[in-house]
């Protein structure tokens, strides 16, 4: 009797920290446009990503950490001088605060989000030399947006707005604005 009353304990108690912790995989795609001060136009492209998350549920309010690898493309144009289109790709790491503003219960929840984004570029290609960008390869961001849980999956739309000049050591200036759709899978 005493072992199929621990056995009813670990099960209740594996069931509550599925409940508290869930991690799983992403991938997500985004749309990439930069702000600029000394290039007479931009255009915006597209880019991939995959990353694993760990999330920490506490009621309505949740934390998730994020780590994985993304691509960023963009292209800028200069007067007398040309269109060069940028492809940056590199770890990326996101700390994200959010509210659980619509429960579902076990079916999941409508989520609204915040927080803070760090990406390293460690592969910048450019299509031709026509405009010189010295890149900063960290690139710091917040971000905000809106996320739905279905079942195990989790589907989010965030906004990232660049705080850093990519393009630090010229006059000018690059930011980027990265508009990210993504697909997860929650294992716990």
């Amino acid at each position: 009797m005493k072992k199929l009353f621990l056995i009813a304990f670990l099960c209740i108690c594996a069931n509550g920290f599925a409940q508290l912790i869930q991690i799983g995989p992403q991938i997500s795609t985004n749309i990439t446009s930069v702000n600029t001060k000394n290039f007479s136009s931009d255009h915006t492209n597209t880019g991939i990503g995959a990353a694993a998350f760990a999330r920490l549920n506490l009621a309505l309010f949740y934390a998730q950490g994020e780590f994985g690898y993304a691509q960023t493309n963009f292209s800028v144009y200069q007067d007398a001088i040309g269109e060069t289109e940028f492809k940056l790709a590199g770890t990326d790491a996101s700390l994200i605060a959010g509210l659980k503003i619509i429960p579902l219960g076990k079916l999941g929840n409508v989520r609204l989000f915040v927080g803070y984004n760090w990406k390293n570029y460690s592969d910048i290609s450019r299509s031709n030399n026509l405009n010189s960008v010295t890149f900063e390869k960290n690139n710091h961001s917040i971000l905000g947006g809106v996320g739905v849980d279905v079942w195990r999956l989790t589907f989010d739309l965030r906004y990232l707005a660049g705080l850093s000049d990519i393009d630090a050591s010229s006059n000018g200036e690059i930011k980027t604005g990265v508009t990210n759709f993504s697909l997860g899978f929650k294992f716990l």
